[in-house]
């Protein structure tokens, strides 16, 4: 039985001006809650609030900051009456993780223990972590399942699994903690209206967003990141989940966090695996654009396969995806179509 707080709760979501925070942002607004945003706006714009409001007619509060910082924390929370927290903000590009790893534990981890002693100081104990698929590793089967060993290859998966630990860490000391720490996998696409997507800063890390600006003249081509993987077609295999459905996941959870209290692990999946030369195929097929690509070498901190077992959300929560690889394509092409040069122009 759903026995979250009411759907006029306040939801603090940090990193909201994201790529997956902004859609989130949408859902919630579109739900009912109001949302006050923290950003630093590091790998994201404030054009991209101005377009939730536009997409929901209703605004955020924002404010411009680092999450680590606890003096706009108690300022933001003393000014707020902050009901539930969604924690997006972060660093999240595995091989940048491989060349900068003390830059990411700082953040990364820094952010998350910052927060929670916010929210203990300022009495709030509802939590959904956004957490990684990448804390499994190499999988030793697929679908992966929340009781399959975590066993993370690279800094990015440590700190998010070093985060989860926190978590539990911080729920034994304080049991009134409610907290949901959610592995999802990749997500990709856009909100189908075209207005949001995903904007990264300077030379995109994953995949949907090369391809949208290969398709559109931004990039020469796309380099397919090691064609000797033990998979079909030697590419990686991922478990491909649109933002919007990923958005639709996190408000789902805020209303499963009385369920019980501590902290609790959940995948958001498909539970499909594909290729990343099918997703080539796939977004060929729904532009109708060729792409160019170019086979370079494994990336650093890559693993072969991550496919979750979604059935856990499915058979607790009544909750599944609900758009294809083929939409995720289609709408991420709407939007860069939309926006050849992103949120703010």
């Amino acid at each position: 039985m759903i026995s979250g707080r009411d759907p006029g709760s306040t939801v603090l979501v940090t990193g909201g001006a994201g790529f997956i925070g902004s859609h989130t942002c949408v859902e919630l607004l579109e739900n009912g809650h109001r949302v006050v945003v923290i950003d630093d706006h590091s790998n994201s714009t404030p054009a991209s609030l101005e377009r939730v409001a536009k997409l929901t007619g209703r605004a955020v509060t924002a404010y411009t900051g680092d999450v680590r910082d606890r003096a706009l924390l108690d300022r933001v929370f003393e000014a707020q009456r902050i009901d539930q927290v969604i924690h997006f903000a972060a660093r999240k590009a595995v091989g940048e993780s491989v060349e900068f790893p003390l830059e990411y534990w700082d953040v990364n981890v820094g952010a998350t223990v910052a927060l929670l002693q916010a929210m203990r100081d300022h009495g709030v104990r509802d939590l959904v972590f956004s957490s990684s698929c990448s804390v499994y590793g190499v999988a030793r089967r697929v679908p992966l399942t929340e009781e399959d060993p975590v066993a993370p290859v690279n800094p990015y998966a440590r700190t998010k699994s070093a985060c989860e630990q926190i978590l539990a860490d911080a729920c034994r000391r304080h049991p009134e903690f409610r907290i949901l720490a959610l592995r999802y996998f990749n997500p990709a696409g856009a909100h189908p209206s075209g207005l949001l997507g995903e904007d990264p800063r300077g030379v995109p890390n994953n995949l949907m967003p090369y391809l949208t600006q290969v398709a559109i003249g931004r990039l020469d081509r796309l380099p397919v990141h090691g064609t000797d993987y033990p998979t079909p077609d030697g590419s990686c295999i991922r478990d491909y989940i649109h933002v919007v459905d990923v958005a639709d996941g996190h408000r789902v959870a805020l209303d499963h966090l009385a369920d019980e209290t501590g902290v609790r692990v959940r995948n958001l999946g498909t539970g499909v695996g594909t290729s990343v030369l099918e997703v080539v195929s796939a977004f060929e097929s729904a532009t109708g654009r060729p792409i160019p690509v170019t086979t370079v070498g494994r990336r650093p901190g890559d693993v072969p396969v991550l496919v979750a077992d979604p059935s856990r959300v499915a058979r607790e929560w009544g909750w599944r995806t609900t758009r294809d690889v083929a939409d995720m394509c289609a709408d991420a092409w709407r939007f860069q179509q939309l926006n050849p040069f992103g949120h703010a122009c």
